[in-house]
């Protein structure tokens, strides 16, 4: 099993490029639950020993949200807010772990911050993905859409690059305690397991 996840971790890594960079960033800024945080790594790391330019990681990251944000901002702005929220309470919308909750969340957060929260709602884990969606129901202008969009995945993937970079610099003590982190992560593993199946069960009662 070691082997398997090694081998697609090879794979993953060597397919990593400019092209896929942007393309997964893409669909993390879409609808689609694609955590950043299994794209920036990866490229920086690999950009600190000497196949890809860290400067450009940022760029086509950043290039990519701003694709997929316009995809939410067009896709609400066009279906409207019924159709929207009828998408996110059907079962494809649960595929992509979508829901009205989420929708309203991200929603009420607009409402709350105005046009900036396309910027800053792109720092915050839960709404990053999601700002889009209001931002397209309520009309926004276009171009302060993507110029807010852009400053704010610009600094979030600056801000991860960064903290990538460092920890590639640390690799020396990450294997000394590697055994120790593999335990961590596998205790915290367990522990959200266990924690979707609680919030599983609980939606059901």
């Amino acid at each position: 099993m070691f082997e398997f996840f090694q081998s697609l971790a090879d794979w993953y890594m060597q397919h990593m490029n400019y092209y896929t960079i942007t393309l997964l960033m893409a669909i993390e800024s879409s609808f689609v639950p694609l955590p950043s945080e299994i794209v920036i790594p990866p490229a920086i790391w690999k950009a600190a020993s000497g196949e890809l330019n860290m400067y450009l990681v940022v760029l086509f990251a950043t290039f990519g949200a701003i694709l997929g944000a316009m995809f939410n901002y067009v896709m609400a702005r066009w279906l409207g807010r019924v159709i929207v929220y009828s998408l996110a309470e059907s079962k494809v919308g649960r595929l992509f772990l979508l829901n009205r909750a989420k929708v309203e969340h991200a929603e009420a957060y607009f409402n709350r911050h105005g046009k900036s929260s396309t910027f800053i709602g792109r720092l915050i884990p839960g709404v990053r993905h999601l700002i889009s969606i209001p931002a397209g129901l309520s009309k926004m202008n276009i171009k302060q859409f993507v110029l807010y969009t852009a400053i704010g995945s610009g600094i979030w993937h600056i801000i991860l690059a960064s903290l990538s970079y460092y920890l590639y610099s640390q690799q020396d003590l990450l294997m000394k305690y590697m055994h120790e982190l593999s335990y961590i992560l596998l205790v915290c593993g367990v522990f959200f397991v266990v924690y979707l199946i609680w919030k599983y069960k609980k939606k059901k009662e």
